[in-house]
């Protein structure tokens, strides 16, 4: 029988990196003029490429974003990463065994590869993935698009229907969905929207280690 190939998402699946990067991000539009929560951040942005971030932000404010504000804010989160960044609890253990048993494992994530390169190297996961790691900036159209899983798909030789994605936002969810993909959502954080992740398609869970046995 064909092992499932496992398709991870990067932040808030692989590494804890939401806290850290919503709350730069949130700041960030604040001063810009334009009152936001770190909850209502992460309620419109997490999950997107930035490319598609900056693109609401616009819509949101009115505004031209002012220039060097991508470069501030990425250069602030890359430091921010580099002093505290954590593999989400129990992960590389799950990454070991997922490998003993011959399932193919890669990332396909909405940050750039260098965000994502930096996010595995900060946490120590990159050898688990070597070369099989995927970003948004490598296909037409990010999540909630179905573009990234099925470029990563392609790349990683499985159908479609033989990938088993791990997501835990609504717009990876709606992705995994729609590229015709099995995915489990990872709803540990507190704030995460388990219904609508639900809701979407996700089989919910809540702890890293459930994953193998979810996947057998």
């Amino acid at each position: 029988m064909t092992k499932k190939l496992v398709i991870f998402d990067c932040d808030g699946v692989l590494v804890d990196s939401e806290p850290i990067a919503n709350t730069l991000l949130c700041e960030a539009i604040n001063a810009l003029g334009y009152p936001i929560t770190i909850a209502q951040t992460r309620a419109q942005f997490v999950g997107r490429s930035m490319s598609d971030v900056m693109q609401l932000i616009t819509q949101l404010t009115g505004a031209t974003l002012p220039a060097g504000w991508l470069d501030q804010l990425q250069a602030q989160t890359y430091a921010a990463f580099e002093k505290q960044l954590a593999p989400v609890a129990h992960i590389a253990c799950i990454l070991e065994q997922l490998i003993e048993n011959r399932h193919p494992i890669c990332v396909a994530s909405s940050g750039s590869p260098e965000k994502i390169a930096l996010s595995l190297r900060c946490t120590n996961l990159a050898a688990f993935f070597g070369d099989a790691v995927f970003s948004a900036s490598m296909v037409a159209r990010g999540k909630p698009h179905p573009d990234l899983f099925l470029h990563a798909a392609r790349e990683m030789g499985a159908r479609p229907a033989d990938c088993i994605v791990v997501e835990d936002s609504l717009p990876g969810v709606t992705a995994a969905r729609a590229a015709g993909m099995t995915v489990f959502a990872y709803a540990a954080d507190p704030d995460a929207d388990g219904d609508a992740l639900h809701a979407a398609g996700g089989r919910l869970f809540h702890d890293m280690r459930e994953l193998p046995k979810l996947i057998a």
